[in-house]
């Protein structure tokens, strides 16, 4: 495989579905390959083991409205991610957020947008259970998931 940026984002990915706890298919939903976690029976051993992950990975959680399997999942693949980037060549911020955005487009539906930066203002609005702001070392990351809707005629003039 090539030292290429895309190459590496593409090994971090496949090495992820490879690690993720173990899914159950969500049978009511219309998108065949959606999947969601089997529910925690324990919040508290949630919160420690979020808190244990972001001591782990030098986290700072902002601010969340995301289930906690869903933010372990950010941590985990974003920590892999700048892992993979420090020796040369450095990931930019452009292809981890790519890379977050499509990790999560492709394992929890489409629709998910990333900011990656040291110093940004944001306001957006976002589907419940799809929001995330943290940093991680020196760089500070933003995803959430709008909601889409079919333009199924276009409008009359």
């Amino acid at each position: 495989m090539q030292n290429h940026p895309s190459s590496l984002i593409h090994s971090i990915t496949m090495e992820e579905q490879q690690q993720q706890p173990k899914l159950i298919k969500d049978h009511g939903s219309k998108d065949k390959n959606h999947t969601m976690h089997a529910p925690n029976p324990n919040p508290s051993q949630t919160i420690m083991r979020l808190a244990s992950l972001a001591i782990d990975f030098n986290v700072r959680l902002k601010s969340s409205d995301m289930p906690a399997h869903m933010q372990e999942h950010a941590l985990h693949h974003t920590r892999s991610l700048l892992s993979l980037s420090t020796p040369p060549p450095k990931l930019s911020n452009t292809l981890i957020a790519r890379a977050l955005k499509k990790e999560f487009d492709t394992k929890y539906g489409l629709a998910w947008h990333c900011v990656v930066g040291k110093s940004f203002g944001s306001f957006v609005s976002h589907t419940g259970g799809g929001f995330i702001y943290f940093s991680i070392d020196s760089l500070s990351i933003l995803l959430f998931k709008t909601e889409v809707h079919l333009v199924r005629q276009p409008p009359s003039l």
